[in-house]
């Protein structure tokens, strides 16, 4: 891979990782279960109004609900983005566990959908982490208080960035957070933010890129700055710009976030031979780390990062509307059980 792909590759993942965009929106409902219903509902975080979708069915006795968490930066409750086109895996997945009568709630996060900037609006560098996190907390209550749901038996799933969300969630022993019952991991973020792009930088940079961006990484994590003449279009990975969002991005340590679920937990974490974000030797340190739970890890075969089979990844192809991989739908329905 030359220099020119190499930049391809990193603004690629950065897009997913960072960019705050507003993320287009479809609130289509399915007809396979008339059952359900699709509400839309509204819900505060730290003075920000959460706009999402609550599939539930109305008649019975609580059932088992889950939130479900979108990727990272401008990606709303459907999976949409901007940048990709209207992904719709989430809404998909929404659906396939409605299937298994699971109750979910999905949301447009903070600069997407009709969530948008709110208080954020004169101030979008703010939006770091931690406030996809606190957002997250809010949409978990939201969920746990609904009367259609079982308070004991509420999961979560999230898709990549969205994944340390979701065990931030998992591990949150402050007053009345609510019990998170299971987790399900799709191709998770594996380790902090500057060290994966270390990696990609290592296999497929010159020794001097290395070495510059080695340098640019002691900077950012000590000093909080970062030059605007890296090499080979690496500031388009990080600059003045992002620089905040990349150091609170940094400071998450996925392996300390899973030490802390609670022992026995079901987990359920995916990876790909297809997904460069999320490979398996990559996530096997995740997957030690969660060695005190009940960890099923599934190895997807051609699978992209937006759980469809296409081995390319490509980008391109991720608003192709495709089904969800089959494997992906074999690997739910022994774990939606436990």
């Amino acid at each position: 891979m030359d220099r020119v792909e190499t930049v391809k590759t990193l603004t690629a993942l950065l897009l997913s990782l960072l960019l705050l965009v507003a993320g287009c929106s479809s609130d289509d409902s399915s007809d396979a279960q008339p059952t359900w219903t699709d509400e839309d509902v509204t819900f505060e975080a730290d003075g920000l109004t959460m706009h999402g979708t609550y599939r539930y069915r109305a008649e019975g006795q609580p059932a088992p609900a889950a939130l479900l968490i979108s990727e990272s930066g401008g990606t709303d409750r459907n999976g949409d983005n901007v940048v990709a086109g209207p992904i719709g895996n989430m809404r998909m997945l929404a659906e396939l566990l409605s299937d298994r009568g699971v109750a979910s709630l999905r949301y447009d996060k903070v600069g997407t959908g009709r969530t948008g900037l709110g208080p954020f609006k004169d101030r979008p560098a703010d939006v770091v982490s931690s406030v996809y996190t606190s957002n997250a907390k809010a949409a978990v209550t939201f969920l746990a208080e609904r009367p259609a749901t079982d308070p004991e038996r509420i999961s979560v799933y999230a898709l990549g960035e969205g994944t340390i969300h979701a065990m931030a969630l998992a591990g949150d022993t402050s007053p009345g957070a609510p019990k998170i019952h299971s987790l399900g991991l799709f191709q998770p973020l594996p380790g902090r933010y500057l060290d994966i792009i270390t990696n990609r930088v290592k296999a497929d940079g010159s020794p001097e890129t290395v070495a510059t961006w080695q340098a640019a990484v002691q900077e950012i994590r000590t000093r909080g700055t970062v030059s605007d003449k890296l090499p080979d279009g690496l500031n388009s990975i990080v600059n003045a710009g992002n620089i905040k969002a990349v150091i609170e991005a940094d400071k998450v340590d996925p392996l300390a976030l899973a030490a802390a679920i609670p022992p026995g937990t079901p987990v359920l974490v995916t990876c790909s031979d297809s997904d460069s974000q999320a490979r398996c030797d990559a996530v096997a340190p995740l997957v030690d780390a969660l060695a005190h739970t009940d960890v099923t890890l599934v190895q997807l075969e051609g699978v992209n990062h937006v759980l469809r089979d296409d081995p390319t990844d490509n980008i391109a192809n991720y608003a192709k509307q495709d089904p969800l991989s089959g494997q992906l739908v074999t690997a739910l329905d022994g774990f939606v059980k436990k």
